[in-house]
């Protein structure tokens, strides 16, 4: 006997993807905190074991991040993450196979203010990347700092998320079975200070560690370009030159994060708040570009490479542009 269930309400579905969102929110901006004083306060309890047993897990998994990290298909499977893809919505489109003998350096572009489009594409199966892209396992690169916290990066690794730094980089191109994607959102947390709605400004121009990284494992570069990744928050105005501006960078060489102040909308109401809009995000891959391995690449060489990769980009999105609604006269501007 088959058991049938009533679909969901569509105002039940719509609290139901609010509040995936609102959770994803929380994760990356108070359960880091959490987890590091919830860690800290263990010790002055009667469950001070906890924290004394997570402590010697820790030295021992200490490289742990960095060769590959830790995935665990349960909660990159989580229903949790097919809401949040419904509530912008949220989409993966595909434009050539990538072969799964052959690693791959994807290079993500915008980084947005919380490169929701990243996220949820590369570190959940919400959006069908094993469908899409069958025998690649993908890997998304963050901050290392978010690492040296306790039990959030066990959670942070649990979607393949891995250090921003050349080791973790070189473990994952180096796989000689290949099946590996690398994705690194080259304009990094800087490139968030410019995510403005309507905004196609990328820190690229004189970004080139990823391409030399590709050359010297003659790994192929994919460019991706997330079309509504900048418009799902408010950013306050912080042109260059501001005292905002100029703050938010001391800010960042001191703790090697940003702090784009931004809002959007709240969880009851739709005037102010930390939700984002409801606005669609579709991170196009493009094409791979083939790259000739070379232990020592000269700069000359490096320039080149790095040239096609930007005038491939820009062919993505010119070709792409129209279909989400991007104005005839947007061009990428690389900075």
């Amino acid at each position: 006997m088959k058991v049938e269930f009533a679909p969901l309400s569509v105002p039940l579905q719509r609290r139901l993807q609010t509040a995936s969102v609102a959770q994803w929110i929380f994760s990356f901006l108070g359960l880091s905190q959490c987890c590091a004083a919830a860690f800290i306060a263990l010790f002055f309890t009667r469950f001070w074991l906890i924290s004394t047993l997570y402590a010697a897990w820790w030295l021992i998994d200490r490289e742990k991040p960095s060769k590959g990290g830790r995935r665990i298909h349960i909660i990159r499977n989580c229903i949790v993450w097919r809401y949040m893809r419904d509530y912008f919505p949220i989409t993966l489109v595909k434009t050539a196979e990538l072969d799964p003998r052959k690693n791959y350096l994807v290079g993500f572009h915008p980084h947005g203010v919380l490169a929701a489009g990243a996220f949820l594409n590369f570190c959940t199966e919400a959006s069908g990347f094993s469908i899409l892209f069958p025998g690649i396992t993908p890997h998304l690169m963050m901050l290392s700092l978010w690492f040296r916290i306790p039990f959030f990066r066990d959670y942070v690794m649990s979607g393949g998320l891995i250090p921003s730094d050349k080791e973790s980089a070189s473990y994952v191109l180096q796989k000689p079975e290949g099946g590996n994607l690398l994705a690194i959102i080259v304009g990094g947390a800087q490139e968030a200070l410019d995510a403005h709605p309507g905004s196609f400004t990328l820190l690229l121009k004189n970004r080139k560690g990823f391409v030399r990284l590709a050359i010297q494992h003659g790994t192929p570069l994919v460019p991706a370009f997330s079309f509504g990744e900048n418009d799902v928050f408010d950013q306050v105005k912080n042109p260059k030159g501001s005292w905002l501006r100029r703050i938010q960078y001391w800010l960042q060489q001191i703790m090697g994060i940003s702090l784009p102040l931004f809002h959007a909308r709240g969880i009851f109401q739709y005037s102010f708040g930390l939700i984002p809009y409801r606005r669609p995000i579709c991170t196009v891959v493009g094409k791979p570009i083939p790259v000739q391995k070379k232990h020592r690449p000269s700069e000359e060489e490096v320039d080149q490479v790095h040239q096609n990769y930007l005038n491939e980009l820009s062919k993505l999105f010119e070709k792409h542009k129209a279909k989400y609604n991007v104005p005839e006269d947007s061009h990428l501007e690389f900075i």
